[in-house]
């Protein structure tokens, strides 16, 4: 009898969560990150500008700067490396990645609880 109980109370739970009612706002991006700090030979500065751990952290950044609630979703490309040359320097370059694009969302105001009375 009280495993029934148990049980029915979970089922009920479960299916009565809000998180299944979740919506969310989509937005698409087009960034360009920041150059490196130092001038670098060329084959080097590509390399760091193209790390993974620079591209997700810009993309994260990217996504943040749209305001509250903001988060990555996915990047959808790497974008183009492109240079500069060092003006104090011949033959060494500050690299980054122009037209970075992701895809941004945020819970949609009013679907999860956030508006007292409705829902």
């Amino acid at each position: 009898m009280r495993l029934n109980l148990i049980a029915a109370i979970l089922a009920l739970s479960f299916f009565s969560s809000p998180s299944f009612a979740t919506e969310y706002i989509y937005r698409d991006l087009i960034a360009n990150t920041v150059p490196s700090a130092k001038c670098e030979s060329p084959a080097k500065a590509e390399k760091v500008a193209n790390r993974p751990y620079k591209i997700k952290k810009y993309s994260k950044k990217f996504c943040q700067t749209q305001g509250y609630g903001w988060g990555l979703e996915e990047i959808t490309g790497n974008g183009n490396i492109a240079c500069n040359e060092c003006t104090d320097r011949k033959g060494l370059q500050k690299c980054y990645l122009k037209d970075v694009t992701v895809k941004c969302k945020r819970i949609k105001p009013g679907t999860v609880g956030m508006l007292p009375g409705k829902g």
